[in-house]
């Protein structure tokens, strides 16, 4: 490297800006330069580090594999600053903070809002921005920095560089209206469940490829889909007024919107899923004084929880004692 250059914050940006574009012209409009003083900034970075940050073709540029492995470092680089200016901000407002809280549909009201409400009462200078939506929406949005944190299912693969704390554990189900044809079954074959229909999502979320696993497993092809939608209470109230079901959690079931349109449990044990939930950060030195008292509060809320939905210490202790 040319030691004798001092790299500039402003050229590592304007590289980054350059990579998620793939083009050098784009990119210069988007920052607002001409694109010879695009292409100036990127050939300075490329000279101190004596490598080539990008390719031509047809459609602009691309990264070399140094520059995959730059963008993936200037990244980090910039939530590091993110992170560093919201501490000096923390420490300058004492315990204030904002918390960015993405949520994901099914996650138990009856311990997230009594949490949400004793850390405004308890900080009255926290303010928070609340997300609800499905994990294909919250977590990439937790990895770029948008989010700083996220209470939803926990599952194995998930990216690298954040942090999973669990807090109680639910129970996936099929359910349908209290009038289904199949409410009062005592036992639901998977066969038999293959004959209806489904509302959903996406396809692409876990719940759905467990589904479909399932069955296939079964050699048969899962309910058809015949609704699909991100908002939970539609999916809800058109599965209560048809004939149409849902694959998701208890909690969901313990709903006063749930009961109110009279949404019950199948008996499909094949079905049944045990998950957890918990709280995800990422795994960074610096955790906000907002952000890590909600965390506290949050387990101190789960380890006084009903029987209902234990939390994942009391589950443990239980599944323990049952083996002695």
């Amino acid at each position: 490297m040319n030691i004798g250059y001092a790299m500039e914050l402003r050229d590592l940006e304007y590289f980054v800006v350059v990579a998620e574009h793939g083009n050098l012209g784009r990119a210069a409009e988007g920052l607002g330069l001409s694109p010879p003083a695009l292409s100036k900034s990127l050939r300075r970075l490329e000279d101190a580090m004596q490598v080539k940050l990008f390719q031509r073709n047809a459609k602009g540029v691309e990264l070399t594999a140094e520059g995959s492995l730059l963008l993936l470092r200037a990244r980090e680089l910039r939530q590091s600053l993110r992170n560093v200016a919201q501490e000096v901000s923390d420490v300058s407002r004492g315990h204030a903070g904002h918390i960015k809280l993405g949520i994901g549909p099914v996650v138990n009201d009856q311990f997230l809002l009594p949490a949400m409400v004793e850390l405004v009462r308890e900080q009255p200078r926290v303010t928070m921005k609340v997300i609800v939506s499905d994990a294909d929406e919250i977590m990439p949005a937790l990895l770029s920095g948008q989010l700083d944190l996220v209470i939803n299912l926990l599952r194995p693969g998930a990216p690298a560089g954040l942090a999973y704390i669990p807090l109680y554990e639910d129970e996936y189900v099929v359910c349908g209206a209290s009038n289904h044809r199949l409410a009062n079954c005592a036992h639901v074959s998977v066969a038999e469940l293959a004959k209806e229909r489904r509302a959903l999502s996406e396809a692409g979320l876990p719940t759905q490829q467990r589904l479909r696993e399932i069955f296939q497993d079964n050699g048969l092809q899962p309910p058809r889909v015949a609704f699909e939608s991100r908002s939970l209470k539609l999916r809800m109230e058109v599965a209560a007024s048809s004939d149409i079901l849902l694959y998701t959690s208890k909690a969901v079931l313990g709903r006063a919107d749930a009961r109110s349109v009279g949404l019950r449990a199948l008996a499909v044990p094949e079905l049944c899923w045990r998950r957890a939930v918990g709280a995800i950060h990422r795994a960074e030195p610096y955790m906000a004084p907002a952000v890590r008292r909600l965390i506290e509060i949050l387990r101190k809320t789960v380890t006084s929880a009903e029987p209902g939905w234990l939390s994942m210490e009391k589950r443990k202790r239980q599944d323990k004692a049952s083996l002695t």
